[in-house]
């Protein structure tokens, strides 16, 4: 079958070549593409090659974006550090010349004020490409075409990280559920582990300490930043909060340093991927898993997001944005060949994606 830009061939494997004859291990060498076995007893198999020809990715685009980011968060970093204001006064007129003052400033030279942010923006960014090289190298293990990540920059003057995050795009269909198990999976776990380094890292650097006047530090919330001299509260997930009482004992709060926020954001970041819904990481990773039950699972995810959203409105922000990226329903739309069952080995490694799940989920990250 063609799939856009590949050739997909489902072969039946003669009963004196299963399980992997000589005969097989040859031609399989020779194969101009990839291969896997399509049953736990090796007498089905799926060969991939890609047409010859086909549009090449834009590297430009994707390192003026990357550059865009760094120098957004490095804006972000260096005024959570202190060192720089990214707006002239309050309200949304401040904010928005607030953007032209930010990129006029860059071109005059400021980009050397915003290198005192590198301690944020470099781990942040660091945790963003190893999750999103992530889902390009098990999608190129595949031969999906696939495309090298895009970097979503926004100005510091509009949000603390100076980033939307990053994603990648499939140009070709996915052709079964452990195609999209490998690639879902494949970014939240690359990039849980960075997070974990970045945290402890962070917490090594950062001080316990009260949370200043004002602040609701209640609700959850066990550590605060200052951004441009404003303090934001922040809660804690089971991961982040384990961290903290190891790395940082007894104390009341914790001020987080820039390094512990950018970890913090990165498990942030990778909770929200993994919620079971449409086409977030999670969604792609729990159909791998269950088929077309998914769609129970993710009802219930999206009641609960609701019921959260009492305690943190900007969960209603979010169950918005689900629906428009996953054209307006909270299921996962089917791939070429569901009725292919997954493998165990695939179905562990979902089992450990819901766990990263579970410990990176911010129920209350903060008070909107």
């Amino acid at each position: 079958m063609d799939l856009g830009t590949r050739e997909v061939l489902e072969a039946l494997v003669l009963p004196t070549h299963r399980g992997g004859s000589p005969e097989i291990r040859g031609a399989l060498a020779r194969w101009p593409g990839r291969w896997y076995w399509a049953d736990s007893g090796k007498t089905r198999l799926v060969l991939i090659r890609a047409h010859p020809g086909g549009r090449g990715p834009r590297w430009w685009l994707h390192a003026a974006l990357l550059l865009l980011a760094a120098v957004c968060t490095l804006g972000a970093g260096a005024a959570l550090a202190g060192v720089w204001v990214p707006w002239d006064s309050g309200g949304i007129r401040g904010v928005v010349v607030g953007v032209g003052r930010f990129f006029g400033g860059v071109l005059r030279g400021d980009w050397r004020l915003l290198l005192q942010g590198w301690s944020f923006a470099v781990p942040l960014l660091a945790i963003l490409l190893v999750h999103e090289f992530g889902h390009y190298g098990a999608a190129r293990r595949y031969l999906i075409d696939v495309s090298p990540p895009y970097f979503l920059p926004i100005p510091p003057s509009l949000s603390p990280i100076g980033t939307l995050g990053a994603f990648i795009r499939m140009r070709s269909p996915v052709l079964d559920r452990r195609q999209l198990l490998d690639v879902g999976a494949a970014g939240p776990l690359a990039g849980f582990v960075v997070v974990v380094l970045v945290l402890i890292w962070g917490y090594a650097t950062s001080a316990t300490a009260d949370f200043p006047a004002g602040l609701p530090a209640g609700a959850g919330m066990t550590a605060w930043v200052s951004f441009a001299g404003e303090p934001i509260a922040l809660g804690d997930s089971l991961l982040t909060g384990w961290l903290r009482r190891w790395i940082l004992p007894g104390g009341p709060s914790v001020h987080l340093s820039l390094p512990a926020f950018a970890g913090w954001v990165g498990a942030f970041i990778t909770g929200l991927n993994l919620l079971p819904l449409s086409q977030l990481d999670g969604g792609h990773i729990l159909y791998g898993v269950l088929g077309r039950h998914q769609r129970l699972v993710a009802g219930g995810a999206v009641l609960s997001l609701l019921v959260l959203a009492q305690e943190s409105s900007h969960w209603y922000i979010w169950v918005v944005l689900t629906f428009l990226i996953g054209g307006g329903r909270w299921t996962h739309p089917a791939v070429v060949v569901p009725h292919r069952p997954v493998p165990v080995s695939r179905r562990l490694i979902g089992a450990l994606a819901v766990a990263v799940f579970a410990i990176t989920f911010m129920p209350v990250p903060f008070v909107v």
